[in-house]
């Protein structure tokens, strides 16, 4: 069963795509709400401006843990992904964690047709087949391995799906497609590790809902799309 699940996957989410920007033409702006608990503690937000066959996606992102009044975890950053047409051709963010500060530098080497990183996790090159791991793009379902957003490192995945479910979503039910993304190796640290739910909306083409357990249940949720 689990090898027609994994066969039906590939067939209807293949693998060997690119970043389908086409595919998010009419959004100007996408935002999520972040919850700890059931518990609203910050937002993700994406916005998209365009050029021609150029696309540039921001994203700012800003949430704060507080325990009896306490901050003990708190991240605030900012990121540029700049496509022309479907190429990824730079990447860059800056994320100060706990104030401790964190950056990615990424640029398309056309000599070469791959990633050039220099970030505060990972210095080296990456293939293209990677996507960096940002909630807005569906192809982070269809990857093999993802571009850390805050540090660079390079993590490999392996994305599965679940079923189909009806969730509801500030009082709207949508249709979607449950998938998990797990790191590939499963014993490294888990401050280190992969292990998200992830809702998919496949006939509007966007992530709907992400979750995961570290330090208490966590849940993006999409709040808005213009």
């Amino acid at each position: 069963m689990k090898k027609i699940i994994v066969i039906l996957f590939l067939l209807i989410y293949p693998t060997n795509s690119i970043a389908h920007i086409g595919h998010y033409i009419k959004y100007k702006k996408i935002e999520m709400e972040i919850y700890r608990n059931g518990e609203l503690i910050g937002y993700n937000h994406y916005f998209f401006n365009r050029n021609g066959k150029e696309t540039i996606v921001t994203n700012q992102i800003k949430f704060v843990v507080k325990i009896l009044g306490a901050t003990v975890f708190q991240v605030e950053g900012y990121s540029e992904e700049k496509y022309i047409k479907d190429q990824l051709v730079s990447y860059n963010s800056k994320t100060l964690q706990n104030k401790r500060e964190k950056f990615v530098n990424l640029k398309f080497n056309e000599i070469n047709k791959k990633f050039d990183i220099k970030g505060s996790s990972y210095n080296g090159e990456a293939s293209t087949d990677n996507v960096i791991g940002n909630w807005w793009n569906h192809k982070i379902l269809q990857a093999s391995s993802q571009i850390s957003p805050i540090s660079g490192s390079i993590k490999k995945q392996v994305v599965t799906f679940v079923g189909k479910e009806k969730i509801d979503l500030n009082g709207k039910f949508y249709e979607v497609d449950h998938f998990t993304l797990k790191s590939k190796d499963m014993n490294i640290p888990e401050d280190k590790r992969l292990d998200f739910n992830i809702w998919y909306d496949q006939k509007n083409l966007r992530i709907l809902r992400v979750s995961y357990s570290r330090m208490g249940n966590w849940e993006y949720r999409v709040k808005n799309f213009e």
